[in-house]
């Protein structure tokens, strides 16, 4: 996988990540402490959505570095395609919530909708991932999956060796 553009790609993923968590845990909190309801579903699920990516980074990233056979290019696009869905869903939600609000004043109200716009700048990010892997996976095909498979099983000699 071209790693040159997918590494930058993780990091302002994680950045924008570690944005996403802490302005949902902020509007989370005002609503558990400063009123008498729960904090809504959408702000609930852009509290799971990061989450989901800094496991999803780890797979992505740790897993092909340290344990290759563990690592599956499908489970990679398979990552990759959860956190786009995820995050699409996240600030589409968020950002219709905010739009049905009566009315929508001081710095929560500036934290969810900074919220819903770094969710969207981080599905873009997982799209552009996606995109990539996507089009890594598929142009190898199945087969030459396969092919990997087999030549990394032989030893040193048996690859010389083999036509």
């Amino acid at each position: 996988m071209p790693f040159g553009l997918l590494l930058p790609l993780r990091i302002a993923q994680f950045v924008f990540s570690v944005v996403v968590l802490g302005l949902s845990a902020y509007v989370a909190h005002w609503y558990d402490v400063d009123t008498l309801t729960t904090s809504p579903s959408q702000i609930n699920f852009l509290v799971f959505v990061p989450v989901f990516s800094f496991i999803s980074m780890i797979y992505l990233e740790v897993v092909p570095r340290f344990m290759q056979k563990a690592s599956h290019p499908y489970a990679h696009l398979a990552f990759e395609a959860l956190n786009t869905l995820f995050y699409f869903a996240g600030f589409v939600a968020l950002a219709a919530f905010i739009g049905k609000l009566l009315f929508c004043r001081g710095s929560v109200c500036a934290a969810a909708r900074a919220d819903a716009v770094f969710a969207a700048f981080n599905w873009l990010l997982w799209t552009g991932s996606t995109t990539i892997v996507a089009l890594q996976v598929f142009k190898s095909g199945f087969k030459g999956l396969k092919d990997e498979k087999s030549t990394m099983t032989q030893t040193p000699i048996q690859r010389e060796v083999a036509p």
